[in-house]
């Protein structure tokens, strides 16, 4: 890892002198003349042997680095012009403006046992979601033996980095957060007006003004805040009077002030939609989140120096993000900041698992990063806003034109990219709009650089204990984490050596594997004793208002919602089960009826509203006489596979049709197979004689 015996000397101090030394080294580096300001300062604050020195087969054994990255950006760069209100940050006195970010290295010891390739997650409010996705073990503690699951990346010898991107992170829980600048009007503090919506799913009194580990902007001048609540975002607001409501928290049976919650004296209904708003002061300069992904990547890539742990270890570097995670690296790819300020590449590959045709609220005065549109809550903030296609296509609403990567292409900064969405991202996350024009009647296809790939009958995030939450119907349980593993080696393959990746798979308008709502109930089958959907996310044109766009701030608040684009579903099979996309031997050789949607249910409040993440879940009978007396349309277990070996085989042989297109691994072949055996259960008993 390091060449000079000063650098090796200093590899060998334990954590805290080593950290003074390179903040000392770094400091005589950084007094240097530079060509460009990005990372200025690593201040490592822990460098210890991951997972005990345990050896991960011929890549060895590994290290975790972690710390701070402290960085400057230059506001006149062009390649910081697209940051709202960055002229409006603190400068110090070379012109720049500072930040600083939590940020997290594993990287084998022996980078030459290593291959080479940066993994780098975009984390989801603060949070490592890669682990639950890649290694099968969820949390942010990458430390022990336990943390490294099944130890895919590890064996597979990647690098994995982690930063922080989000200003409005709470800290704590091992999360990842960023210090970002505060915009202001010369010597004035900046204020505003901010949406805030609250919907609860169990009765409460006092709720944060905004969800996921978020640090919301305080209220500031209570006396000019609004209140009102509705029971859908469809219906009319009831006013809630001033002498019902404060920004309070209950705390030891006492109401007490908080400027950041909202207390209802009344309580919160559940499934009730409830708007706040109100004004905050000192805006973050957000829009600096994507500079900090740039440059810290760039700078674990492209510095050869000894502030960098792993210089001249990385050839390439692949993307991942779920999700939120997800839509920002779509994002990110749209502003263009795939090239750092001296132009250089950042990433090579990106994999966005389940952002559906989203973007987000990253980028703008007072914007809510964890904000995102959905069936019931937050449909008033822009996740899904045009382009959402990465072929050129026309508003017709607008008469706009143009595709998601126009400057990233411009730039010659374009990266390998691969959406993969799961059933519930049709319903739920507008992902028909991915691939098809606004007005969801014509196929767009995609750029040349991009794959898509929809895992058919799965849902959002992977739920594998059979439970019902506050839905109406059993969550889904399909597991389609395999498919992720091997689309990472495909890209990797694609983005590095220009292996070409398996084709697209996902539902089309012109063989019918995609249909509008009233379609795909009418093919539903029927007998399930279940409430099919009458509705589906349809996001519409936000107006924010006229300096929206142009400067990032927010005139309207809350936003006014206009015209509707059109979604799409990928249709039915006889069983319910989807058609079109990459179908798992779950799905291909059913035991039972994976969907995308699920509806709340009455406990919850809203009933009959979509889930914002989850899918349903309908075992098939295990015979036809419990299918028919039922009324189940669906052939039975015993129907379909008349012995327990049928019903193998044809997994298997499913299993390895994927294997043969590059959809599986060997080792989740193998995975599936015997995870199957466990399923002989449903046939004892009922076997033939």
């Amino acid at each position: 890892m390091f060449d000079r015996p000063i650098e090796r000397w200093i590899a060998t101090l334990p954590g805290a002198r080593y950290t003074l030394v390179v903040l000392w080294l770094v400091g005589g580096l950084a007094s240097a003349p530079r060509a460009a300001a990005e990372v200025v300062r690593l201040e490592i604050t822990a460098r210890d042997p991951f997972a005990a020195g345990h050896e991960f087969g011929p890549v060895g054994a590994y290290e975790r680095i972690s710390g701070t990255a402290f960085l400057e950006v230059d506001p006149d760069d062009p390649a910081n012009a697209r940051i709202h209100d960055l002229t409006l940050a603190p400068r110090n006195d070379r012109g720049r403006v500072e930040f600083s970010t939590d940020f997290e290295l594993l990287t084998p010891i022996d980078p030459s046992r290593g291959n080479r390739r940066l993994f780098f997650e975009v984390n989801n409010r603060g949070n490592k979601l890669a682990p639950g996705a890649f290694l099968d073990r969820g949390g942010n503690a990458l430390e022990t033996l336990e943390d490294a699951g099944n130890g895919f990346l590890f064996r597979r010898g990647y690098t994995l980095l982690w930063c922080g991107w989000n200003g409005d992170v709470l800290p704590g829980g091992g999360r990842l957060t960023i210090d970002l600048p505060v915009a202001r009007d010369g010597d004035r503090p900046i204020e505003g007006r901010i949406h805030a919506e609250i919907s609860v799913d169990a009765p409460s009194r006092s709720e944060p003004l905004a969800w996921g580990n978020t640090d919301p902007y305080p209220a500031v001048d209570p006396e000019t805040a609004e209140v009102s609540m509705r029971p859908t975002r469809d219906d009319p607001a009831e006013v809630v009077p001033g002498d019902r409501w404060s920004f309070a928290r209950v705390e030891g049976g006492r109401v007490v002030p908080d400027p950041t919650r909202l207390y209802l004296e009344d309580g919160f209904r559940p499934g009730w939609i409830y708007d706040v708003v109100y004004t905050a002061r000192n805006p973050r300069v957000t829009g600096l989140g994507f500079a900090a992904v740039r440059d810290v990547v760039s700078f674990f890539r492209h510095e050869e120096a000894a502030s960098n742990p792993i210089s001249g270890a990385i050839e390439g570097v692949l993307a991942f993000g779920i999700s939120q995670s997800g839509r920002f690296l779509h994002h990110f790819i749209f502003e263009g900041f795939n090239a750092d300020e001296r132009g250089r590449p950042v990433l090579d590959g990106v994999l966005a698992h389940v952002p559906g045709a989203g973007k987000g609220f990253f980028n703008g005065r007072f914007v809510q990063t964890t904000r995102h549109g959905s069936p019931h809550q937050d449909r008033l903030y822009p996740s899904e806003f045009f382009p959402m296609a990465t072929a050129p296509s026309t508003d017709p609403a607008t008469g706009r034109s143009g595709d998601t990567l126009e400057r990233s292409r411009a730039s010659g900064s374009l990266p390998r990219l691969m959406f993969t969405n799961t059933s519930g991202e049709y319903w739920t996350r507008a992902a028909s709009l991915l691939h098809t024009d606004p007005a969801g009647v014509h196929e767009l296809g995609h750029d040349p650089s991009v794959r898509i790939y929809a895992i058919s009958g799965g849902q959002h995030g992977v739920t594998t204990e059979p439970t019902r939450g506050i839905y109406k119907n059993v969550i889904n349980q399909l597991d389609h984490r395999p498919i992720l593993r091997a689309l990472l080696v495909a890209l990797d393959d694609w983005a590095t050596r220009g292996v070409e990746p398996p084709p697209s798979q996902y539902p089309r308008i012109e063989d019918g594997t995609l249909v509008d709502l009233t379609a795909y109930r009418s093919a539903f089958p029927k007998g399930l004793g279940v409430d099919v959907p009458g509705s589906l996310y349809t996001p519409t044109r936000l107006d924010m208002g006229p300096a929206w766009e142009s400067s990032g701030i927010i005139d309207r608040v809350p936003a006014v919602p206009g015209a509707a684009f059109r979604t799409l579903v990928p249709a039915p099979d006889p069983d319910g089960n989807d058609r079109g996309g990459v179908r798992l031997p779950d799905v291909a050789v059913p035991l039972a009826t994976f969907t995308g949607w699920n509806p709340r249910a009455a406990e919850a409040g809203a009933e009959g509203q979509l889930a914002r993440f989850n899918g349903s879940y309908f075992p098939f009978a295990a015979t036809s006489d419990q299918r028919q007396s039922a009324g189940d349309s669906r052939p039975s277990i015993l129907e379909r596979y008349p012995t327990f070996e049928a019903y193998l085989g044809k997994v298997a042989e499913s299993a390895l049709g994927l294997e043969r297109r590059r959809f599986l691994l060997d080792e989740d072949v193998v995975r599936i197979l015997r995870s199957s055996q466990a399923r002989r259960r449903l046939w004892r008993g009922n076997e033939p004689q």
